[in-house]
């Protein structure tokens, strides 16, 4: 049973930061690429960002390249996300997900966690 994890939201005045985490359980964590996406209110579950087994693959969407970066640290089996010159548009629920292979698509990651809320104030 795969259990993902999510923490580190919370409310950040705009041009703050703040760091996800997402903690993973189950074996050979290593062996997957892992992804976060985020939902705002009324809106659909959008892309942010993807990174490869060993972390060699990174991938992220437009609206957050040069802001966001995501990393993972497979002996502790946890990924994260560190976000930096946050904008009132990045407030949501943010997800960790992991799937077979590094992709943009939310259907291609079979395991979620539960979110984290991350609000940004201007």
């Amino acid at each position: 049973q795969v259990q993902l994890v999510e923490s580190g939201g919370g409310l950040v005045q705009a041009g703050g930061s703040l760091r996800l985490s997402c903690a993973a359980s189950g074996r050979a964590f290593s062996n997957y690429a892992m992804g976060w996406f985020r939902q705002a209110p009324g809106k659909e579950r959008e892309f942010v960002a993807t990174i490869s087994g060993r972390g060699r693959t990174t991938n992220y969407a437009d609206s957050v390249k040069g802001r966001f970066t995501i990393a993972r640290d497979n002996a502790k089996n946890t990924v994260y996300l560190q976000m930096n010159s946050l904008k009132p548009e990045d407030t949501a629920v943010y997800y960790c997900a992991r799937s077979g292979s590094v992709s943009t698509t939310a259907r291609e990651y079979g395991y979620w966690g539960q979110g984290t809320q991350v609000t940004v104030s201007s």
